[in-house]
C-alpha cells in the first residue's frame, strides 16, 4: 500500500499576483503566478482562487503570506489584512496557517492580532529558507514591482528593518521591478542621440518594455496590461518608450532605441546595486558569500552579482523541485519557500 503524499501548498498575495507553490513530501512540483490587479476588485483574487484550484487537491495544510493588504483598495494595512483572511476562509480550501514573519506560523484566528508581523513578510519566508540552506548569503529577489536585499548569515536573518517603513530606510525594501515599475520611476533623463532628453512624467512605458526591447523578458512574466494597453511587441515597446522623450518610434533608428533601453536597464540596476552595496556591507569580511537571485528580475541579478563580484546562485538550485517547476518556484520564491518551511507542520 503507498504511503499518503505529504501535500503543502505555499501561496503569497500580492497586490498585482497570486502566487502558488505546490509541494509534495518537500519537493516543489507545480509553480502558477496569476495577475491578480486587486485595486481592481476583490474578485480578481477570487477568480484567480477558483483557477488555481487543481493545485489544492490533497494538500494538508495552505500556508499564506501577504502584500496584498498595500493595495489601496484598503483604507489601511489593518483593514486589509482582514479583508484577505476572510477571502483565505472562504476561497481556499483546506487548513490553512498565516506567515506571521518573526513570529512563525499562526493560525488564522490569532493572525489579526499580529498584523504589524504579518503585513508585507513574504520576504522574510524566502530568506529564511535561504538562510536554512546556505548559512550565510545575501539574498536578492527581484520581481515585478519592488526588489528585496537581505542578508542571511550563520543560518539566521539579519535584516536591519521589519516593515516597509523601515525597510526602505534601510535599503532593503528597493522600489523597483522588472515589468511593472515605470521608467519614470527609474530615471528623469534619458540620453537621445548624444543629449540628455528630459522624460515625460506620464506612465508612456514601463521597464516591461525596456527589457522586452532588450530581448530578455520572458512573456510569460509580464501578467499585467501594457502602459497603453496595446501590443506586447518590441515594435509597440519601442513606441511607447519613444513617447517618455517626446519622440515618435520613426525617429531614432532600432539600434539607437535598444541603447536607451540599456540606458534605463542601467539605471535600474545601479540603484538596486547601491542598495546591495550597503545592505551587503555586513558581509565585507565573507568574499565567499553568494548572492541569491529569486523572482522574474534574475537576469538583473546576475548583473548585480557580477559587478559586486560575488557568485550568483539562482534560488531554483537550493530548493528540491521538479524541472518543470523549479524556474517558475524560483519566480514565486516566497510561495515556494513557505510550502517547504511548512512541511513538518502538516
Amino acid at each position: 500500500m503507498s504511503k499518503e503524499k505529504n501535500i503543502v501548498v505555499g501561496c503569497d498575495i500580492g497586490g498585482a499576483h497570486l502566487k502558488i507553490a505546490r509541494a509534495e513530501d518537500g519537493r516543489i512540483v507545480e509553480a502558477l503566478t496569476l495577475a491578480t490587479p486587486i485595486w481592481l476588485g476583490l474578485d480578481r483574487l477570487t477568480d484567480a482562487a477558483r483557477q488555481a484550484a487543481p493545485l489544492f487537491a490533497g494538500s494538508r495544510l495552505n500556508v499564506f503570506t501577504m502584500t496584498g493588504e498595500l493595495s489601496d483598495i484598503f483604507p489601511s494595512r489593518e483593514a486589509g489584512i482582514a479583508s484577505l483572511l476572510g477571502i483565505i476562509a472562504e476561497h481556499f480550501p483546506g487548513k490553512a496557517l498565516i506567515y506571521a514573519g518573526r513570529s512563525g506560523f499562526v493560525t488564522p484566528d490569532s493572525a489579526i492580532g499580529l498584523a504589524a508581523d504579518i503585513a508585507s513578510a513574504n520576504w522574510h519566508a524566502s530568506a529564511a529558507l535561504v538562510a536554512k540552506q546556505l548559512g550565510t548569503a545575501l539574498f536578492v529577489d527581484m520581481g515585478s514591482t519592488t526588489t528585496d536585499i537581505i542578508v542571511a548569515r550563520s543560518g539566521a536573518i539579519e535584516n536591519d528593518g521589519y516593515n516597509d517603513a523601515e525597510r526602505l530606510a534601510t535599503g532593503e525594501l528597493v522600489y523597483t521591478g522588472f515589468t511593472r515599475s515605470a521608467l519614470i520611476g527609474i530615471a528623469g533623463v534619458a540620453p537621445v542621440r548624444g543629449a540628455m532628453s528630459p522624460l515625460m512624467n506620464e506612465y508612456f512605458a514601463s521597464m516591461a518594455d525596456v527589457h522586452r526591447i532588450l530581448g530578455v523578458l520572458d512573456e510569460n512574466d509580464d501578467k499585467q496590461p501594457s502602459a497603453d494597453g496595446q501590443a506586447k511587441t518590441v515594435e509597440a515597446s519601442i513606441l511607447r518608450m519613444a513617447r517618455m522623450v517626446g519622440r515618435d518610434a520613426s525617429d531614432l533608428t532600432l539600434p539607437e532605441w535598444r541603447d536607451i533601453a540599456r540606458w534605463f536597464a542601467e539605471r535600474q540596476l545601479r540603484t538596486v546595486h547601491d542598495a546591495a552595496f550597503r545592505v551587503g556591507a555586513k558581509l565585507a569580511s565573507d568574499p565567499d558569500a553568494p548572492i541569491v537571485g529569486a523572482g522574474i528580475g534574475r537576469w538583473q541579478i546576475r548583473r548585480l552579482a557580477e559587478r559586486m563580484e560575488r557568485r550568483f546562485v539562482d534560488f531554483a538550485d537550493l530548493i528540491s523541485a521538479s524541472d518543470e517547476a523549479r524556474c517558475e518556484a524560483s519566480s514565486a520564491a516566497p510561495a515556494a519557500a513557505l510550502a517547504l518551511l511548512a512541511q513538518d507542520l502538516a
